[in-house]
């Protein structure tokens, strides 16, 4: 029900009240008429708030997803504080802006860089944590999909955690910590069948050499 109909009904209840009997209403009617029509504003302003800070937070989301997805260095940045603190997924730790920006130009844009093109689609597990609304901790999944400067391509799934503060009424990425479970990666299958397959090869030459040796022997005697 709507508060203005709270007080409607209360107001009615007293007039009736005083006209009949001139008696004072009972406590628990007061207490219903008190508390009811209070507190349903407050809450709904607050959660109102809460929402438009939800929003904001998907919006910087998004835009990060989009400036990643297509190397914009300098959108990225506008979204970080200065003192921005990033956890990587091959275990490096940049801080600060310049340090991203010296990051990504070696691992995407320098003569060595390691990495052609990454696409990232950027999951959220639940809403933000949020603090006296002005802090955030936003934590998901993401689906990543790496080209190599070798040729190679290759398609992961870490977890990801980040803390953002809000300034002059923005929201700025403060911390960011990608991870990616070590014993259950693309990669790291690769390399269980590659030495898997070479353990195989080494086997069977071994086994070669000794049939080879023993023939001789045999021939030898």
């Amino acid at each position: 029900m709507k508060p203005a109909f709270y007080r409607l009904l209360g107001g009615l209840f007293v007039s009736l009240s005083l006209a009949a009997a001139h008696a004072e209403p009972a406590a628990s009617d007061t207490a219903v008429e008190a508390d009811m029509p209070e507190l349903a504003p407050v809450t709904l302003a607050v959660q109102a708030d809460e929402e438009a800070l939800h929003q904001e937070l998907r919006e910087v989301r998004d835009a990060m997803q989009t400036a990643l997805n297509q190397r914009q260095l300098d959108v990225l940045l506008e979204h970080v504080a200065d003192n921005v603190v990033f956890t990587t997924m091959n275990g490096d730790r940049v801080i600060g802006k310049e340090g991203i920006r010296q990051y990504f130009m070696q691992m995407l844009e320098g003569p060595d860089a390691v990495v052609k093109n990454v696409t990232a689609e950027f999951e959220v597990e639940s809403l933000s944590h949020l603090y006296n609304g002005d802090t955030a901790v936003a934590f998901g999944h993401s689906t990543d999909r790496y080209e190599l400067a070798d040729g190679s391509a290759w398609t992961v799934n870490p977890q990801w955690s980040a803390t953002l503060v809000r300034e002059n009424n923005r929201w700025k990425i403060a911390n960011f910590h990608y991870s990616v479970n070590m014993f259950d990666n693309p990669i790291i299958n690769a390399q269980r069948k590659w030495l898997f397959g070479g353990g195989v090869a080494v086997t069977l030459l071994a086994l070669g050499i000794g049939f080879v040796l023993g023939k001789r022997r045999a021939r030898s005697a």
